[in-house]
């Protein structure tokens, strides 16, 4: 099933298979359930993919996820810092990165001030988990 949530300045959710989870603060992102298939090989698990969209210089307040993460840029440039994988660093169109579980998001921003940018979120988490919620 496929769902459509906009967020504007004041918010900033992740879809679940079928709940929407607590929001966080972030500037004009849009993001888009494209995929969730619960994994029968590891029971519990599922696999979601979103589709997160930044207008130019839109951005995401701190946040920690569900499980791990894989993130593909579709579009434009991002920038992102995760406490386990270091330094902050732009990401362009065709550029993945990797959020190992438990970690931190500390930065993901549009890079352009100009241009729109959008990339693919893989998340492997537990069935019905909060697959974002608010840096502690």
């Amino acid at each position: 099933m496929k769902r459509n949530v906009t967020i504007c300045a004041a918010a900033f959710a992740a879809l679940a298979a079928a709940a929407l989870p607590a929001a966080f603060a972030a500037n004009d992102a849009q993001v888009s359930e494209v995929f969730s298939q619960a994994l029968p090989n590891v029971p519990g698990n599922a696999l979601t993919a979103l589709v997160v969209r930044y207008e130019p210089g839109g951005k995401s307040a701190a946040h920690r996820h569900a499980g791990s993460v894989f993130a593909y840029v579709l579009s434009g440039a991002i920038r992102s810092e995760n406490s386990a994988t270091g330094a902050a660093r732009v990401y362009r169109a065709g550029d993945s990165f990797f959020e190992p579980a438990g970690s931190t998001h500390l930065l993901s921003e549009n890079a352009s001030a100009t241009e729109p940018a959008s990339l693919l979120a893989i998340f492997v988490a537990e069935e019905g988990a909060t697959l974002t919620r608010p840096a502690d």
